[in-house]
């Protein structure tokens, strides 16, 4: 009888493509792993423990973070004992990506871990792009701290940083169709971290206010946040949007291969950017240990708001654990410790340090200085600045059910789901968990908002358009430029 190996060249076959898994599979190992020790630290030992592990359902939990700035109140709760405090024991694992991030907290593989915005309500909705799954969040990890970054090419094209547009998105709309317009269709690219989320609808929105359609005009690819800069570099895509330090490394004076053109919150002021993921089993079976997950990363977040802090928190996420975001001429140790934190050079938060203190460079090809010092509302992770909420006791981690609806309407609007759901109100009810929320934040004598819901003003949004959560398909056909115009959308 023959068989495969009998025939060189199917046995050369063979060997390709064993070689190309065995490749891909230590990479993937390499990608994702425990890189954070659950052993605790100094700081974390001379901590007081207020529960008692034995009390807890699930005092050993193992936790998925993503190696950019939003891992920095998970660094925090580790390094500072927040963990410890409320009897938890924690293993840190770090993701390759947002979809092993989610996709972790579904299968079991991690009990908990930041889910982008839009994955958590996407996931009980069943949009196109997401897993579907009964995720659920109770609280924000951070509001802000994220940009979309435009290549070389955009700039020599005419493009730039959207603050030197003074709100005029016809002029933007014309430099940004000229350019993609001047482009093969296989170079028309834009890059996000996950599909059926927040920076997708943010690129499509954006390009939508300007008069462009995303569905038509270029397409969206998933990309690890890693990996952008290096994929920026090699022409994979012309943009990309990614939370810090992946935008910050891409421009002049660093990597130089691109440049900000807009963070986020220039597109919508106060939007909420990743929540903290688990799945609704996790909480029904270990009510106990929720809470006090829940506190500790509420007690994590409130220290990297302190202003205080923010230094030694940029300086602890550039160690090896975290994102290992340090420029290769920067004579700093790999780890950051207590022992050396204090003697560190200045150069170490090169990339972390701009979107969490505040000092954040747009970059650009013509050697003028585009700082902006907003260190109040470059990333929120606990306390809200009056520019960005005047709610009684409004605070970033707080979610607003209404931005849930928000993100059902732009998966309404860009196709991933057919139809605005009957049900809208329910879901979000379901995924963001308010009411746990107040519970928990009640117990630690933290006062909330009263209401789920708040109108989002027409100038916290880049083309001046509001969104009332009381009439959601009425705002979906306020815009002409969306996956089934001219079709009218109509409540089911």
């Amino acid at each position: 009888m023959t068989t495969l190996f009998d025939n060189p060249w199917s046995r050369r076959r063979f060997l390709k493509r064993f070689g190309a898994t065995a490749t891909g599979l230590a990479l993937a190992s390499c990608a994702t792993g425990s890189t954070s020790s659950n052993i605790l630290t100094p700081a974390a030992q001379a901590i007081d423990q207020v529960v008692d592990p034995g009390t807890l359902e699930k005092p050993n939990l193992t936790i998925g973070y993503v190696p950019v700035n939003d891992c920095a109140p998970f660094a925090i709760a580790h390094e500072k004992g927040f963990f410890h405090k409320y009897g938890l024991n924690v293993k840190m694992n770090r993701e390759a990506s947002w979809a092993t991030s989610r996709d972790g907290i579904i299968f079991g593989r991690l009990d908990a871990a930041p889910v982008v915005s839009g994955a958590v309500t996407n996931a009980r909705s069943g949009a196109e792009g997401a897993r579907h799954a009964p995720l659920c969040a109770a609280m924000t990890i951070h509001r802000h701290g994220n940009a979309m970054t435009m290549n070389k090419a955009m700039w020599e094209s005419g493009l730039r940083p959207w603050q030197e547009y003074n709100g005029d998105l016809e002029t933007f709309g014309q430099d940004f169709r000229r350019h993609f317009g001047s482009l093969p269709p296989e170079r028309r690219v834009w890059a996000v971290v996950l599909s059926s989320a927040i920076y997708e609808y943010f690129i499509r929105y954006l390009s939508a206010a300007a008069g462009i359609n995303p569905l038509d005009e270029f397409r969206i690819i998933i990309t690890p946040p890693p990996q952008m800069v290096s994929n920026i570099r090699i022409g994979a895509m012309e943009g990309y949007m990614v939370a810090e330090p992946w935008n910050t490394r891409a421009i002049s004076g660093n990597e130089g291969v691109g440049f900000t053109f807009a963070q986020g919150r220039e597109i919508w002021q106060g939007h909420p950017d990743r929540v903290l993921g688990v799945m609704e089993s996790f909480i029904e079976e270990n009510p106990k240990t929720y809470r006090s997950l829940v506190k500790a990363m509420i007690e994590a977040c409130q220290y990297c708001s302190n202003p205080d802090n923010r230094q030694e928190v940029a300086q602890i996420i550039t160690g090896i654990s975290y994102t290992a975001a340090k420029p290769k001429t920067c004579q700093a140790p790999p780890a950051i410790t207590e022992d050396n934190i204090g003697s560190l050079p200045d150069c170490v938060t090169k990339f972390t340090g701009a979107a969490i203190l505040g000092n954040y460079n747009y970059g650009g090809f013509d050697e003028k200085e585009r700082l902006v010092e907003a260190p109040d509302e470059t990333t929120i992770f606990f306390d809200m600045p009056s520019t960005v909420s005047t709610v009684p006791n409004d605070h970033s981690t707080f979610l607003w059910q209404s931005q849930s609806i928000w993100l059902m309407t732009q998966a309404t609007r860009w196709g991933q789901i057919s139809e605005f759901p009957r049900n809208a109100e329910e879901l979000a009810r379901q995924a963001w968990r308010t009411d746990l929320y107040r519970e928990i934040a009640a117990e630690m004598g933290i006062e909330c908002p009263a209401d789920d819901y708040k109108v989002e003003p027409p100038e916290a949004f880049i083309d001046n358009i509001g969104f009332d959560p009381s009439d959601p398909v009425g705002y979906l056909n306020r815009f002409d430029i969306r996956a089934d115009r001219p079709t009218r959308i109509f409540m089911s």
